[in-house]
């Protein structure tokens, strides 16, 4: 009976039934905590792989891991699925398990998810380290100049580098790009740092996923279940809700369009789905409803599990066609508020009180209204959900570990690969400047040292120049001074001239005076 669609359970007399061709118009799965949105969940995963459709799942309890299991007699809910498959008339209904294949951010529970700086982008990135307008934009500028300049930016080693390169430049890239602060790139290193203390880091690097994984089939024509372990992802929100939107966003950037296939060629189902949503920029929720809205003509039909049917923006409700909605409570304002959003999404049915019957429901109960193959809704039905198949609850570690050891996916992602990139290319750039930079002071230094040394020189010369020219002085001088035998002599002659030179002026003066005598007795 699987070719008339995805049977998911009886009401009214009626088998609610998800056309697969019609089930990529996506979906929603709403309902407070404890009224059976697992259950449903894994039923309509179950359904679309026995299909031979694939799926991803986030698992925020671990509890779907058991999807792995065929369930038994013995599981403690085991009476309570069969009486309800006999109530909803579901004779096909008997325990099997299903092909699965987990996977892990941070690489413990599953295959390690890993994905490119470069892959996700500075939207999805501003989004996830939770910056502002200005802090965007220098993010955004050192992408394009890492683009500019062949940098790969493949990890957060990468980016932290680019930042730091992109502040050196600032002044530079200020005067090509707009402004570039320098507090800015700080304030981004700051949030890249509690993104690593996030375990954000295990997330970007290689070999990053290949989407080829997850559109894969089993033996038996069955369409293999990817789990996401997503338990302690939730202890980061941010991290987990901008990963699935950059798996969407992935997804309908390599798929082809295929319009409405007979078939999904991969269904997509999101827990915990108001965590896109909050506090999502204005830039970022249109991104979210363009790939929402234009994913379907890829093949990829998604789901949204959440709480509360208001947690999703109108313009995404909008997209999603198949819905089933569990109890609500009518404790608050907002609880009503709720009731009457829900009611007013499904199709009218007289013989159904909608606003009444949500909040009468029993577990495993739902309100539901799917499309037909014409493309119009079916009237809302309260509808039993038909039992899964599969166990419910989480496989202990040891069968996890045995489901990852021997699926097809193998080692593949287990070794991490670091290639040259940005961080290595800047490094290097930055050893041979630094080398460069030592060069040219070493040779300024020597150039100085010489000039210096010149200096000394020359003031050397100068200075021996000078002494020898004083030596030569006094050398003339010395030379100029008669001997010892020349004193005498000299001294001798001056002697004789003094005595002979007192005898004639006394000679003289004796003439003098008797000249004078004589003249004045004349």
């Amino acid at each position: 009976m699987a070719d008339e669609g995805l049977f998911i359970g009886t009401g009214g007399g009626t088998r609610q039934v998800i056309n697969f061709k019609r089930a990529n118009r996506h979906g929603l799965i709403a309902g407070a905590t404890g009224t059976g949105k697992t259950i449903t969940l894994q039923v309509m995963a179950e359904g679309f792989a026995r299909a031979g459709v694939p799926v991803f799942v986030s698992d925020v309890k671990g509890d779907l891991s058991g999807m792995a299991m065929a369930g038994s007699p013995q599981q403690k809910n085991h009476q309570i699925f069969a009486d309800r498959a006999a109530e909803i008339g579901d004779t096909d209904w008997v325990y099997a398990e299903n092909s699965v294949q987990f996977w892990d951010l941070f690489g413990e529970q599953g295959h390690p998810i890993r994905t490119t700086i470069s892959e996700m982008g500075p939207l999805l990135l501003s989004r996830l380290m939770d910056l502002n307008e200005v802090q965007e934009g220098v993010l955004t500028i050192a992408f394009h100049v890492a683009d500019q300049e062949g940098l790969l930016l493949l990890d957060l080693d990468d980016l932290q580098t680019m930042l730091l390169n992109v502040a050196e430049r600032a002044d530079e890239l200020t005067a090509t790009y707009g402004n570039v602060s320098k507090q800015s790139v700080g304030a981004i290193q700051r949030s890249l740092l509690q993104l690593r203390t996030q375990g954000g880091d295990a997330f970007f690097g290689e070999p990053a996923l290949d989407l080829d994984d997850f559109f894969v089939t089993d033996d038996k024509g069955r369409g293999v279940i990817n789990i996401l372990a997503a338990d302690k992802l939730m202890a980061s929100p941010k991290l987990y809700s901008t990963f699935l939107l950059w798996l969407l966003s992935e997804l309908f950037e390599l798929l082809p369009e295929v319009g409405d296939p007979d078939k999904p060629k991969l269904v997509f189902f999101f827990d915990e789905a108001h965590l896109l949503f909050n506090e999502s920029p204005k830039a970022l929720l249109e991104k979210i409803e363009q790939v929402v809205r234009l994913i379907r003509s890829k093949g990829v039909g998604v789901y949204f599990i959440t709480q509360n049917p208001i947690d999703i923006p109108e313009t995404v409700a909008g997209q999603l066609n198949n819905r089933v909605q569990h109890k609500l409570n009518a404790f608050t304002p907002r609880d009503e508020k709720a009731i009457r959003a829900a009611a007013d999404t499904f199709r009218a049915n007289p013989g159904v009180d909608v606003a009444t019957a949500i909040t009468e429901l029993k577990i495993g109960e739902a309100l539901v209204s799917v499309l037909q193959a014409d493309g119009s809704p079916t009237p809302v039905e309260r509808t039993l959900i038909k039992p899964p198949a599969s166990r419910t609850g989480p496989l202990t570690p040891e069968e996890r570990q045995i489901m990852i050891s021997t699926d097809a996916v193998g080692d593949k992602y287990d070794a991490l690969v670091d290639r040259e990139s940005a961080e290595e290319i800047l490094k290097a750039r930055g050893e041979q400047a630094h080398a460069a930079a030592a060069a040219s002071e070493a040779q300024e230094e020597a150039a100085k040292q010489q000039a210096i040394a010149d200096k000394e020189r020359a003031k050397a010369e100068a200075l021996a120049a000078k002494e020898a020219a004083r030596e030569a002085a006094r050398q003339a001088r010395e030379d100029a001074k008669p001997s010892f035998a020349e004193k005498a002599v000299n001294s001798a002659v001056r002697s004789a001239a003094t005595s002979v030179g007192r005898q004639i002026a006394g000679s003289l003066g004796k003439s003098l005076i008797r000249g004078l005598l004589g003249s004045l007795l004349k």
